[in-house]
């Protein structure tokens, strides 16, 4: 179905990890209200699997499910458009395809990448999706040599809004796809960032298992110098330069561009403020879940899928609540949890506010990593 939605009900923004699972947390708590998504298209791009394209273990259409027959199941009308702002203390959603009016809202339209490094379009974002992972694999397959470098950097106002997992991923899966090519020693990999304890919030046996890794696999470092701009063939630091054939950079994230036109309340670093329960402060039945937001917690909270199931959940129990005249009280488990993967084997990384986990890296993790894809995307197909 598509269209606007003249009655109102719930509006949820996006169709990625965080609006899908509220959407199934509406059904599954009971909510018969109706329910509308505004996304540009009705289909889920599972981006955890883009790892993989750049060896071939997977593809496109292996990524992409279409959601029509889950809006079906689910009784969901789909706008298919672009948020370009919101009015009216949030009741009336400003779309490419007109206005949409609702009684609640769930903002889960994902976060925006920073791009304001000079150069920055000499690099590869990966997290921007499929076409990113396929253009790591094309410039791959033509290299014959060189140094690939691959890095992330943070929100300098908001140091949690960072994905920096899937960037080691990447670093771990090239080294073992080039080793698997038989022409590693052709190629020098060096991982850089400002930090001198990248992937911190993974917790310090984690940082500690990365960068042991790194010198095991011969990958250089350059650590603890700030990013200054990139060149179609150097790195620049203020640490210094270096040679980079392919540059992967992942940019910290701050909130989407659709902000500027709305009042909703902001943190340091531009993303949607939002309380422990979910709710954007200081408006009615507007909630935020996944990247777009800013959450009170440890300030190792992931931006990963699984949390924004977590929120998910929470803001589904508590627009419930809040559609029938009570307060929603709801909060959500602040956890990580993720399988740094290298193409066959995978090391779990798990920690919560009262401990910490890394495990050695088995072929089981890479294979649960797989499975639990399989399950998750089985749910919308």
């Amino acid at each position: 179905m598509s269209g606007t939605n003249p009655a109102g009900g719930i509006v949820v923004l996006g169709a990625g990890f965080g609006a899908l699972s509220t959407v199934r947390m509406l059904r599954k708590q009971g909510c018969t209200a109706p329910v509308t998504v505004v996304a540009p298209r009705a289909e889920l791009h599972y981006l955890p699997g883009t790892i993989w394209i750049p060896g071939g273990l997977r593809t496109r259409e292996d990524l992409v499910v279409p959601l029509g027959k889950f809006f079906q199941r689910m009784n969901v009308r789909h706008v298919a458009a672009s948020v370009t702002g919101l009015s009216d203390d949030g009741r009336v959603v400003h779309t490419t395809a007109g206005d949409v009016p609702n009684d609640a809202l769930v903002i889960a339209s994902g976060g925006r990448f920073i791009k304001k490094l000079p150069g920055i379009e000499h690099a590869i974002t990966p997290c921007e999706g499929i076409d990113a992972a396929e253009r790591i694999r094309d410039r791959l397959r033509t290299m014959e040599s060189g140094t690939i470098a691959v890095g992330f950097g943070a929100n300098p106002r908001e140091p949690s809004a960072v994905r920096g997992g899937p960037m080691f991923e990447f670093l771990f899966g090239i080294d073992e796809q080039l080793r698997r090519e038989g022409r590693r020693e052709r190629f020098k990999l060096v991982f850089f960032n400002p930090s001198e304890q990248p992937g911190a919030r993974l917790g310090p046996k984690a940082v500690a298992h990365l960068l042991a890794t790194m010198r095991r696999r011969n990958i250089e470092t350059r650590l603890g110098h700030k990013m200054v701009r990139f060149d179609a063939d150097q790195v620049v630091t203020e640490g210094g330069a270096f040679p980079a054939d392919l540059i992967l950079f992942m940019p910290g994230l701050t909130g989407p561009a659709w902000l500027d036109q709305s009042t909703l309340p902001r943190s340091p670093g531009g993303l949607i403020a939002a309380d422990a329960h979910c709710h954007v402060a200081g408006l009615e039945r507007v909630y935020v879940v996944g990247d777009s937001g800013s959450f009170p917690g440890p300030d190792w909270m992931p931006k990963q899928a699984h949390m924004a199931d977590l929120q998910a959940e929470a803001a589904a129990a508590n627009l419930i609540a809040d559609l029938a005249g009570r307060q929603g009280t709801q909060g959500f488990k602040v956890e990580l949890v993720c399988i740094i993967d290298a193409i066959d084997h995978g090391t779990l990384v798990f920690r919560n506010e009262r401990r910490q986990l890394v495990l050695p890296p088995t072929r089981m993790m890479h294979w649960a990593k797989r499975a639990f894809e399989r399950r998750y995307l089985a749910m919308y197909r």
